[in-house]
């Protein structure tokens, strides 16, 4: 194994995919939306806008003609970074580094990520989608009626709901809506706790799904077949014991730095998503 005092090493194969398996793990975006895999410079993706449509006919009559309407989009990867910094300790085993590399760094590399899709956060360059543009649904005062519109919306817009992301403010939300009876609406029983679905289509939780505003941005809901995010390659990993990291300077208080980046891009039909909010 190289030496970790390097600035840069290769990560065992194993680890470097354990790495991106729970960056996605811990990103609602990426387990819901489509992975492709993308070259450096990018790729330009078809995005169908509108479908063909069929006709009855007569026999001996011709055939209708009906194409789909489609428009190109450049999916372009952005790079996605993150340091942290450790004690010297850990080069003293190997294996107590991975871990906490495991732990720490596809957290923060996935709330980023998710973040900037929902628009809490800017994103990298014109060939990023968001979705804090689409259309709002208010939850507040009635959340049911909240989301059956959101759904409606998105069936006018030939799209079908296949999953939400709810903000921890939205699961409280929800939590708190009952019938006419005090039952709650959305979980089966207080011992659950959690939202696992919502009008059929499957709930992830996200804090990246909260977005500061008037109102506020509590959640999200559409067509995830109408999304997609594209990786070039997997997270790469360099080290350094010399560089000042903000005021820390690691050689003089006995510490090491880990760079942990990735390329990401994505690209989405926002005609088929709504936003949730709550003011």
């Amino acid at each position: 194994m190289a030496d970790i005092t390097r600035k840069s090493i290769q990560l065992p194969s194993e680890i470097s995919t354990e790495i991106i398996q729970k960056t996605q793990e811990n990103s609602a975006v990426m387990q819901l939306a489509r992975q492709v895999q993308l070259p450096g410079n990018g790729v330009t993706i078809p995005v169908i806008t509108g479908d063909a449509k069929a006709k009855w006919v007569t026999e001996g009559t011709k055939k209708p003609v009906s194409n789909p309407t489609l428009e190109k989009k450049e999916l372009t990867p952005y790079k996605l970074a993150v340091i942290e910094t450790f004690s010297q300790e850990f080069k003293r085993d190997y294996k107590s580094l991975y871990d906490e590399l495991v732990k720490r760094l596809p957290l923060a590399l996935a709330q980023e990520f998710d973040a900037t899709v929902f628009g809490a956060t800017n994103k990298p360059g014109e060939n990023f989608d968001q979705l804090k543009e689409c259309t709002a649904q208010e939850i507040g005062t009635n959340a049911y009626d909240g989301l059956v519109a959101a759904d409606m919306d998105i069936s006018t817009h030939n799209g079908i709901v296949s999953g939400y992301v709810i903000s921890p403010v939205a699961k409280g939300t929800l939590l708190a809506s009952k019938d006419q009876t005090g039952r709650p609406l959305f979980i089966n029983s207080v011992s659950e706790g959690s939202i696992p679905m919502i009008l059929g289509a499957k709930t992830l939780q996200s804090k990246g799904a909260y977005v500061a505003g008037s109102p506020n941005t509590v959640g999200f809901i559409g067509d995830w077949t109408q999304a997609v995010y594209g990786t070039v390659e997997g997270v790469q990993i360099k080290f350094s014991d010399q560089a000042t990291v903000g005021d820390v300077n690691l050689f003089e208080q006995n510490m090491f730095a880990v760079l942990a980046e990735i390329e990401l891009g994505f690209r989405c039909d926002t005609t088929v998503f709504n936003k949730l909010t709550k003011a």
